[in-house]
């Protein structure tokens, strides 16, 4: 018999190592195959939650909020493209690359976990984002990534006119972070084991494989 496991994956659609972590975790589970009957939930977290509307240039917001020069940045970066062709996903980084506020695309995560498409809908944003280079706070552009998820298009329009789902993604970020959580990815085993940064598949299927086996201590 196939053992349970929940996974909570606390990440941003902002954050391209989610993008290797989520492939990665999903090759995994690939790997451990029937051994394990997964259920992945998608938690909320903004790394830059008071971004403004017109968004920033992305080298000049990471210089600014890490203190990282051009170069090094662009390293960065080619080490994200070259993690994203192995996992079969394309990073378009561009001079003219931008992050933008990522609140309604968790509002709408949210509810797409209530209708059993979330995995869909974060791959559809992922894309959106850093394949299509589109802004994460754009109606027409969220609404393009529900269509490609299968979801209401209709009933999504209505989330992102009103504020529903706000106070519960607000409180799920409150939440994760008042559990320690202050970088993403994080991935929360059965609520006890954490593993962070987008692992190689490897170490994601070890401790899969401890936990369901019962090798896995709790620290």
């Amino acid at each position: 018999m196939p053992q349970a496991l929940r996974i909570d994956f606390v990440s941003d659609v902002a954050c391209p190592w989610c993008v290797v972590g989520l492939r990665s975790l999903l090759e995994a589970l690939e790997t451990v195959g029937g051994d394990v009957k997964a259920e992945i939930h998608f938690q909320p977290f903004e790394l830059n939650p008071n971004m403004p509307p017109e968004g920033e240039n992305t080298t000049e917001h990471v210089q600014k909020k890490y203190g990282s020069s051009p170069e090094r940045s662009a390293a960065a970066r080619q080490a994200i493209k070259e993690n994203g062709e192995r996992f079969g996903f394309t990073f378009n980084y561009g001079p003219e690359s931008r992050i933008w506020n990522t609140f309604d695309a968790h509002r709408l995560l949210h509810w797409a976990g209530i209708e059993g498409k979330q995995l869909a809908l974060k791959e559809a944003l992922f894309k959106l984002n850093f394949t299509d280079q589109r802004p994460t706070n754009d109606p027409a552009a969220l609404l393009d990534a529900v269509r490609e998820a299968g979801l209401d298009a209709d009933r999504a329009r209505e989330i992102l006119q009103s504020d529903e789902f706000a106070e519960d993604v607000r409180h799920d970020e409150e939440m994760w972070r008042a559990n320690g959580i202050s970088a993403v990815p994080s991935v929360i085993l059965n609520n006890r084991w954490l593993i962070q940064g987008g692992q190689p598949p490897e170490v994601f299927a070890q401790a899969i494989r401890d936990i369901v086996s019962g090798v896995a201590k709790e620290a």
